[in-house]
This record gives C-alpha cells, sequence and structure tokens, in this order.
C-alpha cells in the first residue's frame, strides 16, 4: 500500500480538478466542447427523422422572389396571403419568422399627400377622389386591418448590440409582480427589432424569435422567456402554440424549497398552459427538440400561396410559419444536425415538441448526480487501479465507461440530458496515468533487457521484446532452436594490418563494422560477437523467425553490395582493397546467456555453428563471396543459388552440399540463368567423370567469364583427376583437410 500512495494521490488529484470543474469553480472550454458533441451525437442518433405534417412553413424562397421580386414584399401581397390562408385554405393559426418594422411606402401615396397639399392642393376633383384612393393605397393599414380578428402571432428579435429599439413590442406575459423566480438568471436584452404598432395592436400576440447559440456557434436551444427592462417576453414558438389552444394563461413552475447552502430555492424550471410543459434550463431557456435534417416539415412556396397553386388539403387545419430558407436573407444557422439550417424550421422543431411533449429536459439536481457519480467512480478508481494488472484495469475502466454511457442513454430516452464528457474524460485519464505509472515502475526488468541485447540486435526486436519479456525468457536459461548462423571475414586481413598505421587500422575496421552491423540489424539478425575482423551473427533468437534463413541470405548479399559501394572510399582514402567472405549454415543449435560468473554472452553452440564457420573460411577456395550450407539452401525457395561443390569440411564425417546464392529469383537475368544452367550441366558431368565434356563446357565458361575462378578450379581438378584417377566409388566429395 505504501509503494502505491503517490499513485493513489495523483488519482484523487485528478478527480477533485473534475468534480471542481463540474462544480464551476474553474472551467475547461475543452469539456464544454466534448459535452456539446457528445449531445448533438445523441441528437442526430436517435432523431425520428420522419415528418410533421400538422405544421406547414411558407417559404419566401428564390422561386418566389423571382416571380414577385426582391424582399420585402409590398404589405399588399402579404395581406394578400393571409387571406388565402385563412379564408380559402383554411390555417389554423399563422406566425411570421419575419419582422415588419418599417413603414411600407411603395405604393406611392406618400406622393399623393405631399402633391395634396402643395400642387393639388386646389383641385377639387383630386382632393374628392383622394380619400378614396388612401384607402386602397394604405398598404400598412390594409395589412393591419388583415391582422384583426385572425389567428396571428408577428415575430420580433431581441439584440444585446445597443439599446437601439424599433417598432412596438408585444404585451409581456410576465412582469417582476407577477413572476416569482428570484434566484432565476434571465437572458436579458438592451434593445430589440419589433413591429409597427399598429400592426402589433391589431394581431393577435407576438413572440421572439431569438435563438440562444452556444459559444462554439451552434444553436441548440431556445430561451423560452427574454428578460427586457423588468418584463419577460415569451418565445415565437410558444406564442403560435398557445394561441392554437386558445391563448391559455402562462404558468411559471417555481419549485419552492431551500438549496444545499440554506438559501431559499426558487429558480424558474418549467412552464405550463393547458395541459403542457416546456422544461427550461437555468437560463430558462428549452432543448430544441430537432426531428431530422431540413425537410422534417413540409414547405410551400410563398408564391405559389399567393397563386392558389397549392391543394387546400396541405394548409386546411395546419400551422403556418411564415419565413425564409433563401441565403441572401441571412435566415441561416449552424445547427446539431446541420451547418445550415433554416431559422423558421428551428421554431417549426419547437412547436412540435411542445405539442408532443418530447422537450429533453435538465433539472438542476443533475449538477449533484454528476459530481456523485464523479466522486464514485473516481474513488473506486484510484483506490483499485493501482493494485489491478492491465487486463483487469482495462476491464473494470470499460465497464464504468459501459455504466456511464447505459444511464446516459437511459436518461436521454426518458427525455433527461445529463453530462457525459466529464465522465468520459476521466475515466480513461485515470486507467492513463495508472498504466504510465505503472510502465515507469517496471522499467528496471526493460532496461536490463535493453543492457543484454541493446549492441547485438536492432532496437526495434530490443522494443518487441520489451512488450513481450515472456516470449523469449526461457532463450536465457538455453534452448535448442531451428536457426541460421553466419560468420564473416576479411580477407588477407593480415597483409592489410601490416600495411596501415595502427589509427589508420582501427579507422578502417570501424568504417567496415558499422555499416556490416547495420545491414546485419536491419535483416533482424544479431550480432554475437566481433572477433577481430570477423563477425559472427545469428537468427532465429532471441526472438523466432520463421524465416531466418532467408533474412542471412539477404544480409549476406546486402553485406557484399555494401562493400562493393564502400570500397571506392577506402581506395580514395589510400586504404587497401577490402573484401570479404560469408559462411552461412543453419541447423539446430544451442542457444542462450551463457560463460562464467566474470564475462557472460548471448551466444550460440553447437554442430550446425562449427560448420558455418568451415564455410565461411572455404569460399576463398572456390573465389566467392558467400557460401550457405545445405539446410540453409533448402529452407529458400525464392532465391536462386550456384551450387558449387559436394565437400566434407575437417572435423566432419558426413559430406554437405554447398551453393552460392546470386539473388532473389525474380531479380536474375535471363544472362545469368544461362550461365548456371551450363555450369550445372558440368558439374553433372564431372561427378560421372564424363573429363572430356566437362571440360569443353567449363572452356566455353571460362572464355566467357574469365575472371570467374570457381571455372579454372575445376579445370585444374579435371586435369589432375586424368593423371591421378579418382578411387573406385567415387562420388564427387571433394575432402578438406584444413580449416
Amino acid at each position: 500500500m505504501k509503494k502505491k500512495l503517490p499513485l493513489i494521490i495523483i488519482n484523487l488529484l485528478f478527480v477533485i480538478i473534475f468534480i471542481s470543474h463540474t462544480a464551476e469553480f474553474f472551467d475547461f472550454e475543452f469539456i464544454h466542447r466534448l459535452e456539446a458533441f457528445s449531445y448533438d451525437m445523441r441528437l442526430n442518433l436517435t432523431m425520428p427523422g420522419t415528418q410533421d405534417d400538422r405544421i406547414v412553413i411558407i417559404d419566401i424562397d428564390e422561386k418566389s422572389l423571382a416571380e414577385f421580386g426582391r424582399w420585402p414584399w409590398s404589405r399588399d401581397k402579404i395581406a394578400l396571403m393571409l387571406d388565402h390562408l385563412f379564408d380559402y385554405y383554411g390555417a389554423a393559426v399563422v406566425g411570421f419568422d419575419v419582422v415588419f418594422a418599417e413603414r411600407d411606402e411603395s405604393s406611392g401615396l406618400q406622393v399623393l399627400e405631399r402633391l395634396a397639399k402643395t400642387d393639388l392642393k386646389s383641385d377639387g376633383m383630386f382632393q374628392e377622389v383622394l380619400p378614396g384612393l388612401r384607402k386602397h393605397l394604405d398598404y400598412n393599414e390594409l395589412f393591419a386591418q388583415k391582422l384583426k380578428s385572425r389567428n396571428v402571432v408577428l415575430g420580433y428579435y431581441f439584440s444585446n448590440d445597443s439599446d437601439r429599439t424599433a417598432g412596438q413590442l408585444p404585451p409581456p406575459v410576465f412582469t417582476k409582480k407577477t413572476l416569482k423566480a428570484g434566484n432565476t438568471e434571465f437572458l436579458k436584452t438592451t434593445g430589440y427589432g419589433a413591429n409597427l404598432p399598429e400592426l402589433q395592436a391589431n394581431a393577435l400576440s407576438g413572440g421572439h424569435f431569438n435563438p440562444y447559440v452556444d459559444p462554439d456557434g451552434v444553436t441548440r436551444r431556445i430561451p423560452i422567456l427574454q428578460e427586457h427592462r423588468g418584463a419577460y417576453y415569451e418565445a415565437l414558438s410558444v406564442a403560435v402554440v398557445r394561441n392554437l389552444l386558445g391563448s391559455p394563461p402562462l404558468i411559471a413552475g417555481v419549485p419552492e424549497g431551500v438549496g444545499s447552502g440554506g438559501e431559499k430555492y426558487n429558480k424558474l424550471e418549467e412552464l405550463r398552459f393547458a395541459d403542457l410543459k416546456i422544461p427550461v434550463d437555468e437560463k430558462v431557456c428549452a432543448f430544441i427538440p430537432y426531428r431530422g435534417k431540413q425537410g422534417s416539415f413540409k414547405y410551400l412556396s410563398a408564391g405559389d400561396v399567393l397563386q392558389k397553386r397549392i391543394d387546400k388539403k396541405q394548409l386546411e387545419g395546419a400551422i403556418v410559419l411564415i419565413g425564409t430558407s433563401a441565403a441572401g436573407l441571412m435566415d441561416l444557422r449552424a445547427t446539431p444536425v446541420a451547418p445550415v439550417y433554416p431559422g423558421v424550421e428551428i421554431h417549426a422543431n419547437m412547436i412540435a415538441g411542445i405539442l408532443d411533449q418530447n422537450i429533453k429536459y435538465q433539472p438542476a439536481y443533475v449538477l449533484a448526480m454528476e459530481i456523485l457519480m464523479l466522486l464514485t467512480a473516481g474513488l473506486l478508481l484510484s483506490f483499485l487501479l493501482p493494485f489491478l494488472t492491465p487486463l483487469k484495469a482495462t476491464l473494470l475502466c470499460l465497464g464504468l465507461l459501459m455504466l456511464a454511457a447505459g444511464v446516459n442513454v437511459s436518461a436521454w430516452y426518458a427525455d433527461m440530458v445529463l453530462p457525459l464528457a466529464s465522465s468520459a474524460l476521466m475515466i480513461p485519464l485515470l486507467f492513463a496515468v495508472n498504466m504510465t505509472y505503472g510502465f515507469f515502475t517496471e522499467t528496471r526488468i526493460k532496461h536490463r533487457i535493453t543492457g543484454l541485447f541493446g549492441q547485438y540486435i536492432p532496437k526495434e526486436l530490443v522494443e518487441e521484446m520489451s512488450r513481450n519479456p515472456e516470449n523469449f525468457a526461457s532463450s536465457l536459461e538455453g534452448e535448442n532452436r531451428e536457426m541460421t548462423v553466419l560468420f564473416s571475414d576479411v580477407r588477407n586481413f593480415t597483409t592489410i594490418s601490416e600495411g596501415l598505421p595502427a589509427k589508420e587500422l582501427t579507422k578502417l575496421m570501424n568504417e567496415y563494422m558499422t555499416p556490416m552491423t547495420y545491414v546485419i540489424q536491419k535483416h533482424r539478425g544479431t550480432i554475437d560477437k566481433y572477433i577481430g575482423d570477423a563477425i559472427m551473427a545469428f537468427w532465429g533468437a532471441p526472438l523466432p523467425d520463421e524465416a531466418h534463413a532467408r533474412n542471412a541470405i539477404l544480409a549476406a548479399l546486402d553485406m557484399q553490395e555494401t562493400l562493393n559501394s564502400l570500397r571506392p572510399q577506402f581506395i580514395e582514402r589510400g586504404w587497401p582493397e577490402v573484401r570479404i567472405g560469408v559462411g552461412i549454415n543453419s541447423g539446430v543449435m544451442h542457444v542462450g546467456d551463457m560463460g562464467s560468473e566474470f564475462r557472460r554472452a548471448y551466444t550460440v553452440l553447437g554442430d550446425a555453428v562449427n560448420l558455418g564457420s568451415r564455410l565461411e573460411g572455404i569460399t576463398k577456395e572456390y573465389g566467392v563471396g558467400i557460401i550457405v550450407g545445405e539446410r540453409t539452401r533448402n529452407a529458400v525457395s525464392d532465391v536462386l543459388f550456384r551450387e558449387l561443390d559436394r565437400v566434407q569440411v575437417k572435423g566432419k564425417d558426413l559430406p554437405v552440399a554447398i551453393y552460392e546464392p546470386i539473388g532473389l529469383d525474380a531479380d536474375i537475368s535471363p544472362a545469368v540463368r544461362d550461365e548456371l544452367s551450363r555450369f550445372n550441366e558440368a558439374l553433372s558431368l564431372y561427378r560421372t567423370m564424363s573429363w572430356d565434356e566437362a571440360e569443353r563446357l567449363l572452356l566455353e565458361l571460362q572464355k566467357t567469364f574469365p575472371d570467374k575462378y570457381l571455372y579454372n578450379l575445376y579445370l585444374d581438378r579435371i586435369r589432375y583427376f586424368r593423371s591421378e584417377p579418382p578411387e573406385a566409388g567415387w562420388d564427387g566429395v571433394f575432402k578438406f583437410t584444413t580449416k
């Protein structure tokens, strides 16, 4: 417990930070953004996606503007639209998502009135006709009369940009005296843009169409009530539904009680009228119950209404909202369901939600629920995670996350919005902290691994071993494995060392050993040791390698190619030409951490290892750079080989076939393939003691490839065997008497 105490304290500090954020002692903006994202995700996944035919949007769209001219239209057209909606189509209620704040002078009546007072003041006939003209040309009065006694709700907006006011507000639904909600924090406004007094006076009521825009610019809520100079005004959607139901009084749901600090609790939690409730949050806003993408309500063109081109059934008894989706009229909003969304459809969603009673709510006690959940989960994880294995810790954290998500989803389907972001962040964070702490406290084993193997094998393999130490623990103790070993040696090193000063020799060996080691490690090889100018490496340990033979051959080919590229640089620096021989063999070897109490090494032992060393020693006998044993050759299928001989090396009783790897089969040219085919034929003739035919082929190859020592070697053998024939039963095996 004492060893885990620092980790427990760190865990508790993170829990305190998250609870402090939830309790609003300080604020993390990214958590709020994550909360908004989680809300949007839940909303989009659970929207019904169906169309509500009860509400119809009369759209001042591009088509209407093209037919009747740019907005604003003259009020006589709006008056005519009202006549059609109520008298011809039988609409139940009409709400305007536009404001009529300025007088309409488009009829020319103002000009006639000025003429009547000036140039035509004495014209009796004009003065006699003017009153009749005024009745038809005063579009504002005409529109006002069409509003009278009709179920029409005019829209207006509040502003905090300045104290400027325009038009006349409708009567407020509450005043300071009639609304007892002392602890409620209303959204307050300083200015407004409302309708002309005569229009508002004749309309049944009015409602504001302000959205509540979150800090990320997205509209998720609508202020159901807004405060202006001590009075409270309802939203357009609320006013429309109230007028639809006969204008029942709006009742404030303010529970009375005592808060946790002993203060009197009287915050507004809901608004009621008729048998409907609208739950509100701490700012008296309500969540918008979006039904789906744009088009969740029927759109009809305003031009088609004016021309009576619409079937009556589509509007009969409908709730009608008049607004616009035209981009130029600037009534488009960013919402959780679409980045560009008509503002009028936001109000349509709110109206549908009020009628269906499916508005999400977030009561005040949600704060206490979130703190309790964070405290419970935080304490549980703080005291359990330090003592659990990674698997159990993962299962515990996943279980808590699933529990939190399950509770959240269940509450969502019950129309309650529970916070999710803090829990979704805290649980993985505590898991990460504990896993990181465990990583640093358990690195001693990995440091031992790195110390033992870091100089011998690629760092990528060291990291792989560190992640899974149990996979190679047995090889430290010693075991037998099928592996491949490689020996390389510098040709004529004694001569080279005698011809260079000690410092230059050291530089040369460093310049040679470094790229050779890199090549071996690049092909997943383990450096066993450096023996003077020689390198010993192996494949298949400490990590298993199914392609150990192939990787060793590719490393040897790469070593020769790398040395070829280094040779001109060496000569330029005054160093002698460096050539190497490489021997490779595969077989069962004993591998492990071996040595004495004074010095130990991770190495390989066995007959297969010894044969690999012998093969390196005879490369110079055949004039080739690489020789591989028979088991290595048989383990690789995509490399082309030249069979060199069948030999019996010193210290071995059984002969083995030896091969020279030429390269990857896919890269070999037809000319090289032809050369190998001709040599294989010559080798077969040689083993059957058909000296003349074998000699003829070898002479042809020698003429074509005069630099190939191998062909001279076999020509010399043939000349020898002609004078000293092999003993009876000779099988073509050549016996070496030296190492």
